[in-house]
């Protein structure tokens, strides 16, 4: 059977709707590269480390609480004498309300991780007051009386995100090392340990999560890498007291 050769117009249909396809493609990517970025967004301040001449590091903790795994860490904490700032989901604060006031009594820092933990990204205001608002009053609800900052979910954020919390002078709060958020680092505590090791930097503020019970690695990973940084001279510190440094 004969194939006959493809007509000029179809040849060209072919090729605007590669071109096309290469263009959504493209525009996907950097749009997400956009909202998931770390040292920028369209309103209000963002961290993700600050500027310090001491050795000074803020250790966090997102999601949760999480029974499996939040007692563990908190006793480790406090073995260390270490200060942590620990990102809480409202859902998750509301269902283990004495693990948020635990972590309040042992003196940590709570910031606000959203209610739901859904990227805010085409979110409404309506949305993006809600989530903040009622994960703020469950955590004062645990005891705290600090700043509470905001780190958004996954990371992502876009306008309306930015927008209410620049309009209430209130900072978005990222990092600048997350050693268990890459499956060949987080298989081992001595992975986690080396890659913070390796990365951290006066003011840098570090990301794990550690209260899952899928997280073991995590958990296992914060004595030696305490103890590995404090060999290199850093002080741990809050988020909000390595902001005052600013």
């Amino acid at each position: 059977m004969r194939v006959l050769p493809a007509s000029p117009r179809a040849r060209k249909l072919v090729v605007l709707g590669l071109i096309a396809t290469t263009v959504l493609a493209a525009s996907a990517y950097g749009f997400n590269v956009l909202v998931s970025a770390r040292t920028f967004q369209f309103f209000g301040g963002l961290t993700h480390r600050v500027e310090v001449p001491d050795k000074l590091v803020a250790l966090t903790f997102d999601d949760g609480p999480d029974p499996a795994g939040t007692g563990e860490l908190l006793e480790t904490l406090a073995t260390a004498a270490v200060p942590a700032t620990f990102y809480l989901t409202g859902r998750e604060l509301e269902r283990q309300p004495e693990l948020g006031a635990r972590i309040a009594q042992a003196g940590h820092e709570i910031g606000n991780h959203s209610y739901s933990h859904e990227r805010m990204v085409f979110v409404t205001p309506r949305t993006v007051a809600d989530e903040v608002e009622r994960t703020d009053t469950l955590i004062r609800g645990t005891g705290y009386r600090g700043e509470i900052t905001f780190r958004p979910p996954n990371g992502k954020k876009f306008l309306a995100l930015p927008h209410y919390l620049s309009q209430r002078q209130r900072q978005t709060i990222m990092w600048d090392v997350e050693p268990d958020s890459y499956a060949e680092v987080a298989a081992s505590p001595s992975g986690i340990v080396e890659h913070a090791a390796e990365h951290t930097r006066p003011g840098s503020i570090i990301l794990l999560h550690a209260m899952y019970q899928s997280r073991t690695t995590s958990r296992q990973a914060v004595a030696p890498l305490v103890q590995r940084l404090r060999g290199l001279g850093y002080r741990f510190v809050t988020v909000s007291e390595l902001l005052a440094r600013e």
